[in-house]
């Protein structure tokens, strides 16, 4: 089908409470590597791009900003509140990726198996949720 414009996924984005900690778990956790900072005077915020591979995750860091909601924190729960739920990321094998989460300390909410889809959530060190949805056929 014919688009009157292309457009790409470019980046999610997440207020966190500490950008520093933020960074640093994102390239633990998850291999993602600083890109840029720049500082948005005029909210103020401290703002990290990070990058991996064509995957960019956006952090804010703003000063008095209220924490996550606890029902926020749910995958199940969060869905009844309206707003951005997550961001997703496909694995090849979502057993070899929880795994991996595992050992590298992740918080992992759950993993569940379905007929049409394997898909774990796991919360970053601020609590958003990040899904993880096994799709092989990427990589194929």
């Amino acid at each position: 089908m014919a688009y009157p414009f292309e457009i790409k996924h470019h980046h999610g984005a997440m207020s966190v409470p500490d950008l520093e900690s933020a960074i640093a778990w994102y390239q633990k956790v998850l291999d993602f590597q600083l890109e840029s900072v720049v500082k948005l005077a005029h909210v103020p915020a401290n703002v990290a791009m990070l990058r991996r591979g064509d995957l960019r995750i956006e952090l804010f860091e703003v000063p008095g900003a209220q924490p996550l909601p606890p029902e926020r924190r749910i995958p199940d729960e969060d869905l009844r509140t309206h707003g951005n739920k997550h961001v997703a990321f496909a694995v090849r094998n979502i057993d070899v990726a929880v795994e991996e989460l595992r050992r590298r300390g992740a918080d992992i909410v759950f993993v569940k198996k379905f007929e049409f889809a394997a898909v774990a959530f796991i919360r970053d060190n601020a609590g958003n949720l990040i899904e993880l949805l096994q799709q092989p056929d990427l990589w194929s």
